[in-house]
């Protein structure tokens, strides 16, 4: 009885992420806020339905009542980061909120099959960043005086990094963390906060290069603590706002000119990149060795074909460090090939909302964090599964708020309170210009009226 649930589980998880990926594109065509209202209560009907679902699989193969009771700390997260964000925040974007949700919950469930320990404590972290990002919004719409604090947060970052390689302690041949905190995922925030400043008002080729010394610190820094993988995040977020600032092609194509360079002088002057490049190119004849990561994430991929072999049917945790670095190919080998499309097209309407909010943002100041953060998000959830998919060498970087990692889902998080309280000032900007364009209406008729009247 209990693998006959199994296998029907498989077929009702992707039909209820498909619905909710349908719903996730469906809500730009609607113009009526009711309506779109309405799409965002059956978002979140179907999310607690696919927790339901997961969990009640989870309790009949571990016999576990401890998974009862985190399925239960999840619905009452659910619904209490539901209620606040309705009850505080009346311009929030729901669909942010519930693209949130959506991912945070996939990586509950595929963590707790991993390793409960790790999903307890990625829960608690989850919890706790949500409660400080919900002050965020207010922040932003009342810290004015944050576009000129731009040297300020270039002066964060680079020491904030500058500890990093001084203080941390070598983990997968890079220097990540102190005490289990990885400063990076932080100061990429700091980051778009100072291009975002610097880049306001349309800069000339002085501002620019000053940007881009700056910039090249951070990416020098992050090379030599050989954590690679977030210099291509940070290099490729200052490329793009650099372009949208200035609108000359000459400067992005001749940073991906200058990236191509980097990555030939790093691939000779690091063992590991070398590693990484031989288990990209032929993982099957460095098996033993390099290759066995990447091997095991294909065979999981392969292994789960299009509706995945259910939970607790596959073999996730022969992946190395599957729960950070792979996690993708676990909800590909359980989840299927279906449902992990299905995430991705999640990821992509997340980004695209961030980038509907920066084209409609008015000050150029939010316009390019908008973008920014749009950016860092897109391209660590490209090069997370492009590393586990072969297409790209792996980099080592967490898939935002799926993978386990807690400095990554806290700063992520965060970053969606800072693009929740950018929403809320595009929505402040339509209520402003539509007073405007009232007054503007009212005055008009007042002179007909006394034009009439004379």
């Amino acid at each position: 009885m209990v693998n006959i649930i199994v296998e029907l589980s498989k077929y009702l998880l992707v039909i209820l992420i498909i619905l909710y990926t349908f719903q996730c594109f469906n809500v730009f065509s609607k113009k009526q806020e009711r309506t779109k209202k309405r799409l965002m209560r059956k978002q979140l009907v179907l999310i607690v339905l696919m927790d339901t679902v997961a969990f009640l699989v989870i309790y009949l193969k571990t016999n576990e009542p401890a998974s009862i009771l985190f399925y239960g700390e999840i619905m009452v997260y659910l619904l209490a980061i539901q209620g606040l964000y309705r009850l505080f925040y009346k311009k929030a974007s729901m669909l942010l909120v519930n693209n949130m949700c959506m991912l945070l919950n996939i990586g509950f469930i595929i963590i707790y099959r991993l390793d409960i320990e790790k999903a307890n404590r990625q829960f608690l972290i989850v919890a706790a960043g949500s409660a400080v990002a919900l002050i965020v919004p207010v922040l932003i719409r009342k810290m004015k005086f944050l576009v000129k604090l731009t040297w300020l947060y270039a002066a964060v970052g680079m020491l904030g990094l500058m500890a990093v390689l001084v203080l941390a302690q070598v983990t997968g041949g890079a220097k990540l963390s102190i005490f289990g905190f990885q400063p990076s995922e932080f100061i990429k925030i700091v980051f778009v906060f100072f291009l975002a400043a610097a880049l306001q008002q349309e800069p000339d080729f002085g501002r620019v290069c000053k940007v881009t010394v700056v910039a090249a610190v951070h990416v020098l820094v992050l090379v030599l603590s050989r954590d690679l993988g977030s210099a291509l995040v940070f290099f490729i977020t200052y490329l793009v706002m650099v372009y949208v600032a200035t609108k000359k092609p000459l400067y992005f194509f001749g940073g991906l000119l200058g990236l191509s360079a980097a990555s030939v002088v790093a691939y000779f002057l690091f063992g590991h990149v070398r590693q990484r490049v031989v288990a990209w190119k032929d993982p099957f004849a460095v098996y033993d060795q390099e290759g066995y990561q990447i091997v095991q994430s294909m065979f999981a991929i392969g292994t789960g074909s299009w509706f995945g072999m259910g939970l607790y049917q596959g073999s996730p945790k022969s992946i190395p460090v599957v729960q950070e670095d792979f996690v993708f190919s676990a909800i590909c080998e359980e989840l299927g090939g279906v449902f992990a499309i299905c995430m991705i097209l999640i990821c992509m309407s997340f980004f695209l909302m961030l980038v509907n909010i920066s084209l409609q943002i008015k000050n150029p100041f939010y316009k390019l964090i908008a973008l920014g953060l749009g950016t860092e998000y897109a391209f660590q959830v490209f090069l997370h599964i492009g590393g586990a998919t072969k297409f790209i060498p792996m980099t080592g970087i967490t898939l935002p708020l799926v993978s386990y990692g807690g400095s990554s889902a806290l700063s992520t998080i965060i970053m969606l309170g800072i693009i929740q309280g950018l929403y809320i000032l595009r929505e402040d900007e339509d209520e402003e210009l539509e007073q405007i364009r009232k007054a503007r209406k009212e005055t008009g008729q007042i002179r007909s009226q006394t034009g009439k009247g004379s």
